[in-house]
């Protein structure tokens, strides 16, 4: 029987199992695919903790997981265009990724391009679009600054480059640990913590233009305090500072589309895009790689591997 990941109550990484399930049957419309790797994401575990139970209730035995990659191992019977055996990238949007075989609406997947590696897909659809939802958002163009908070995290680390291949002048607040990475990918690393606005204003050498909010913790602030117009602010974190002052929240369900995640598959594949992976864990491994998301430390995404 193939195996999943569940969780039967709201709690930490404790509550998290790897069970047998039952084959899942894709209907005519949908495609039954093995996952060869499965991202994770820190919403994922706030639905798990039960930090949006009354926004997105879970329905016990509740699965985990959107992104994925994969091999196609069934086809619906109305389903065109996609064979047994075709290598694809994709989401669900039903909790169930995490896992050794999912059942996947036809258009939700894209094929994988070749330079594509299944780390690097089965990461890419919420962070991706995410990132790009962001960029999106604040109206970038050639010549302007922008700055990035949590630039070498699973979204920021995107979202730079996206702001790259837009024509910005790209700021990335991290720690040092991660400036040379930055610098590598056209960045101009930042520190954070005390004295962060001088740090910024001395690296843009003019103003701000645009700020994309990735981590929280006072940026939404820092932001208008550079003088950026609140519609040239994007957090996809800091919830109550957007209602505050009237900034973007657009992230991953602005851009969840299968034309989005092609477009993104496809800038890895021409290598002007990359996805970092800081480690791949084994879907046993569930609870260790929560944990290590948690840490909110990592470059680029965890996966798990089924």
């Amino acid at each position: 029987m193939p195996r999943a990941v569940r969780f039967d109550k709201y709690g930490g990484v404790d509550v998290l199992h790897v069970v047998e399930v039952d084959r899942p049957a894709p209907g005519p419309d949908q495609v039954l695919v093995r996952v060869k790797a499965a991202g994770i994401n820190p919403g994922e575990a706030s639905i798990r903790e039960g930090a949006f139970a009354e926004r997105w209730p879970a329905t016990f035995p509740s699965g985990q997981g959107s992104d994925l990659a994969g091999v196609v191992e069934e086809v619906g019977s109305a389903v065109k265009n996609v064979a047994v055996g075709d290598e694809i990238i994709g989401f669900t949007n039903n909790r169930a990724s995490q896992a050794e075989l999912v059942v996947v609406d036809a258009d939700h997947i894209v094929p994988r391009p070749a330079h594509v590696s299944w780390e690097q897909a089965g990461a890419l659809f919420v962070a991706g679009t995410t990132a790009y939802a962001a960029v999106r958002a604040v109206s970038l163009k050639t010549g302007d600054t922008v700055v990035v908070s949590g630039a070498a995290g699973g979204v920021g680390s995107i979202a730079v480059q996206l702001a790259r291949i837009a024509g910005a002048k790209v700021l990335g607040l991290a720690g040092t640990e991660n400036h040379a990475w930055l610098r590598d990918h056209g960045v101009i690393p930042v520190a954070y913590g005390d004295g962060v606005a001088e740090r910024i204003r001395a690296a843009a050498g003019k103003k701000v233009d645009a700020f994309i909010d990735t981590f929280g913790g006072g940026y939404v602030e820092l932001a208008l305090q550079l003088g950026v117009a609140p519609d040239r602010i994007d957090t996809i974190i800091d919830f109550a500072a957007a209602a505050k002052y009237g900034v973007k929240t657009d992230a991953n369900s602005a851009a969840a589309h299968a034309q989005v995640l092609a477009e993104l598959a496809g800038l890895i594949d021409a290598g002007r895009l990359e996805i970092p992976i800081a480690k791949a864990y084994p879907l046993d491994e569930v609870r260790e790689a929560y944990r290590d998301l948690a840490r909110r430390h990592t470059r680029g995404k965890i996966v798990l591997v089924p």
